[in-house]
């Protein structure tokens, strides 16, 4: 099932035209081209932000050989202006760039003509702010707190105290603390309204414990089908019917960083198995100890071969 949809947004008397093509797969939309760092250009700050290491260490070199570049440029348009340089050599000028952007200063070249001086006036105050703000991208993107939460492969239907329940694990990957963390866990679906017409809805589902004091191991979370959940009725069919979705979602204040952390995953129609049950991965040792093996973390049994 594909979308477009169309907004047009009123600046300085102008309809500026914005097309957003949506496609929905397996109950989860897909907005294309939203997950490319390289369509943020309009908002260099996000672009800086989101874009791989790799391609944030490359862009700012290639910002920094291309302001060295037109400033050498500028330099060597002056003629004989640096002392101690090759007349006429763009490699002097451009290393003498490179002294001056970075305030180095070793001596052996310096500005010897007002023209030289009031390029490196400017190139200097440019230097100031370049680092400036190449250091405070760097803090940025080193300070951004991070939640490594697992899930598991596939969400469950099975018998809990009798009742059918919606069921998923969640793991914490760090050795520490996840404090106060929130579990919200949603379902998104296709339903008809009264009117005939077709809508996507999210409804909430109760959990049996929404959230916890500290993650630090695991978590199943269990959501009970009665008659007042959303899921009542449905079957696995009905799901694929309907494009349903599970979206998971999870915060907490992380105890190492003193920051909050958010992970969120999320379910297709497919990825939810009925009268199926997680493998046990709680375990005692002779000796009267428990541990746990998450060797078997994502592995599901049929409930007919649960022993």
């Amino acid at each position: 099932m594909k979308f477009k949809l169309q907004r047009f947004f009123k600046k300085q008397g102008k309809h500026l035209p914005l097309r957003v093509h949506i496609q929905i797969r397996n109950g989860q939309f897909e907005i294309m081209g939203m997950g490319a760092w390289y369509s943020y250009w309009g908002d260099p700050y996000h672009l800086l932000l989101t874009i791989p290491w790799t391609g944030f260490f490359l862009l700012i070199c290639s910002l920094y050989v291309a302001i060295n570049t037109l400033f050498a440029f500028a330099y060597w348009l002056g003629g004989d202006c640096i002392a101690n340089a090759k007349a006429g050599s763009f490699l002097d000028a451009f290393f003498f760039s490179v002294q001056t952007l970075a305030s180095i200063g070793y001596g052996a070249m310096y500005p010897k003509t007002i023209y030289a001086n009031v390029i490196v006036t400017i190139e200097a105050m440019i230097g100031v702010m370049g680092v400036a703000l190449m250091t405070g991208l760097a803090f940025a993107r080193f300070s951004r707190s991070t939640a490594r939460v697992i899930f598991s492969r596939v969400a469950v239907v099975t018998q809990h105290q009798g009742m059918p329940t919606l069921m998923f694990r969640t793991a914490n990957q760090r050795r520490n603390m996840i404090l106060e963390a929130q579990m919200g866990v949603y379902l998104m679906r296709d339903d008809i309204t009264v009117e005939g017409e077709l809508m996507r809805k999210i409804y909430d589902l109760k959990l049996i414990r929404n959230q916890t004091p500290s993650f630090s191991l695991s978590w199943t979370v269990m959501h009970i089908i009665d008659e007042s959940s959303p899921l009542y009725g449905m079957t696995s069919e009905s799901l694929k019917l309907t494009q349903a979705l599970l979206i998971i979602s999870v915060s907490g204040i992380d105890d190492t960083v003193a920051q909050i952390v958010h992970a969120r995953h999320s379910y297709s129609a497919n990825e939810i198995l009925w009268n199926y049950q997680f493998v046990d991965i709680m375990h005692h040792t002779p000796d009267g100890h428990r541990y746990f093996d998450y060797t078997h973390f994502h592995d599901v049994l049929p409930l007919n071969e649960v022993v």
